[in-house]
């Protein structure tokens, strides 16, 4: 029997920056599950390296389709360290890439106005904006020149129902949203889609603990039309989606439970 849609990342080469942890950690699984050839990207070497550990563990026999490399967005030589990903990602320009996929979290700006300083804003778009911006300049140096390739960037819905404390982040949402839009043109024909999650429980509301952990699990469970928040399994599926789907390109993908309708 013939696989053509389970079997079309398999051998593909992709490369997921932020993929050693929540939403880009599940995405990367996925698609070592599917066959694909995966580079996981962070800033922090101990946290590639927990994060191959474990897909490893977890795929034994996909062990030597699975490895990962550090790339700091936030850095001022931040055009440097990305060719120094891609080249490892293809074994010194040997082989084209198939897929970029951009999970990079950075500085998280909640904070109330009166907080907000011109050195605060730039922190956070320093990595989100600035760094992404620079990903898909190099990636256009190593992607397949194909409508099959696929470069994707990651958002959120709070630019559409920003909460208070969201003066700085929110704009963060629609700024990369015309990213992809503008990207969708200047790479194409290589396709460049944006992934747009809601509230989704990953390690980050970890750092919440306790009493603030059940508050905001709450606050965001009773926002969802489906009374739940999502998993980053869930969210790797959108992933999936828009590389395997060759027609989609310059596209929004919201997985957010319903928030928005709330």
């Amino acid at each position: 029997m013939s696989l053509k849609y389970t079997n079309k990342l398999q051998g593909k080469r992709v490369v997921i920056v932020g993929g050693t942890s929540g939403i880009g950690f599940a995405a990367a699984e996925a698609a070592v599950e599917y066959g694909a050839i995966v580079v996981v990207a962070s800033s922090r070497q101990e946290k590639v390296d927990r994060a191959v550990e474990r897909i490893q563990k977890a795929y034994p026999s996909a062990g030597d389709r699975i490895r990962g490399k550090t790339v700091d967005l936030s850095s001022d030589d931040v055009e440097e360290q990305i060719v120094a990903l891609f080249d490892f990602a293809t074994d010194g320009g040997k082989h084209k890439l198939h897929h970029v996929a951009e999970t990079a979290g950075g500085t998280f700006g909640v904070m109330p106005l009166a907080d907000v300083t011109p050195a605060a804003t730039a922190e956070v778009y320093k990595v989100r904006i600035t760094g992404c911006t620079m990903l898909a300049k190099v990636s256009m140096r190593y992607l397949e020149n194909s409508r099959t390739s696929s470069f994707t960037l990651t958002s959120g819905v709070s630019d559409a129902k920003p909460t208070a404390g969201w003066t700085v982040m929110a704009p963060i949402g629609a700024g990369k949203r015309g990213l992809t839009h503008a990207l969708a043109n200047d790479m194409k024909p290589i396709r460049v889609n944006c992934v747009c999650p809601g509230a989704v429980k990953t390690e980050l509301f970890d750092s919440f603990g306790g009493e603030g952990l059940r508050q905001i699990l709450d606050f965001y469970t009773a926002r969802s039309l489906i009374n739940t928040i999502g998993a980053p399994e869930d969210l790797a599926e959108c992933y999936l989606c828009v590389m395997k789907n060759n027609f989609m390109t310059g596209q929004e993908i919201t997985a957010d439970g319903g928030f928005l309708l709330c």
